[in-house]
């Protein structure tokens, strides 16, 4: 407890020291092949795929980008590392971008990230339960900890409202914060009673023999935009063209991962840890063109009405 903390105060300490900066300014200048060098910040999950693709299939470069990604570990560290200046841009859970629009930060969405597939049962994230289990459904939860990624972010608040509607109380929720990789074997160990994972740790974890209760983000919000690509402020102004070249490829890369479902298996292999046998069993993301607004608003309704949002942000401002 004593570590998430100090973790979270450090993030809330850089994410003021950037707010008074204005956030990433422009990147270096171009390369002797005419590209212009961009630095992500990006989680190494299913999700990111079409980010990674962009750089294997030379989508970037066809938009005269010269892309470094750097992994991280949540959208806490992605935001962090943009106002920072650490990173250009950088891949983000919604929540988590609300939370810094909330906070005033200088951020701006510049197209989307990730999508639900929103079918039950069939979607890229899941919380998991072990075998022998007495939780059967979202309203079981209550009185259970749960293990997120990060806490007062999209994986408590969507649970929440998959709790709520199936009649329980999600203020009966516990939530502590663990990493991806660990979750499958501390809910093993019964270090915790519920794991919230996305893919590939939803495949990982049930060939281990643990059981989905709930599929909270195919039940927050129809078609969920579950996370979305960002930059600093002082960038989207300094630099349009740099932003529309980033968001061109992305869109791109977007539409070769969903006509190409085997390429993004195939590129899992590069910055996972995953084998070839898992990255074919797993459910992969959707990768729409555009932001589902709707559903954003749902999402930001939920974590003010819980209290993860003291304020509602400016989606005019915040979103393209």
């Amino acid at each position: 407890m004593r570590r998430t903390l100090c973790t979270f105060l450090a993030a809330t300490a850089l994410f003021a020291a950037a707010a008074c900066g204005g956030g990433s300014g422009s990147p270096s200048a171009k390369s002797s092949d005419g590209t212009k060098t961009i630095k992500i910040g990006a989680i190494a999950i299913a999700d990111t795929a079409p980010v990674y693709l962009a750089v294997s299939k030379g989508i970037f470069k066809k938009h005269g980008l010269n892309a470094k990604i750097t992994a991280v570990t949540g959208g806490a560290t992605s935001i962090s590392g943009v106002v920072g200046g650490q990173f250009d841009f950088a891949f983000a859970n919604t929540t988590s971008v609300l939370t810094a629009a909330a906070q005033g930060l200088p951020i701006k969405v510049v197209s989307n990230g990730a999508s639900s597939t929103g079918v039950v049962g069939k979607d890229f994230c899941a919380v998991l339960v072990k075998k022998d289990s007495p939780v059967k459904s979202a309203k079981d939860l209550e009185g259970k900890t749960i293990a997120v990624n990060q806490l007062k972010n999209i994986g408590d608040t969507t649970i929440r409202a998959s709790v709520r509607k199936d009649g329980g109380d999600p203020s009966k929720l516990k939530f502590v914060e663990m990493p991806f990789p660990d979750m499958p074997a501390a809910l093993s160990k019964g270090s915790v009673d519920a794991i919230w994972v996305p893919e590939p740790f939803v495949t990982i974890a049930t060939g281990s023999g643990a059981r989905p209760v709930t599929w909270p983000f195919a039940e927050a919000a129809p078609d969920l935009t579950v996370a979305m690509y960002f930059t600093g402020t002082k960038l989207a102004q300094q630099d349009p063209d740099l932003v529309k070249s980033f968001t061109a490829a992305i869109k791109e890369a977007f539409a070769y991962a969903e006509a190409h479902p085997e390429e993004a298996r195939k590129e899992l292999l590069s910055y996972t840890k995953i084998d070839a046998k898992t990255a074919d069993k797993i459910i992969l993301t959707k990768w729409p063109q555009d932001i589902n607004r709707a559903s954003v608003e749902t999402i930001s309704d939920d974590a003010l009405n819980d209290g993860v949002l003291t304020k509602k942000p400016d989606l005019d401002a915040l979103l393209p």
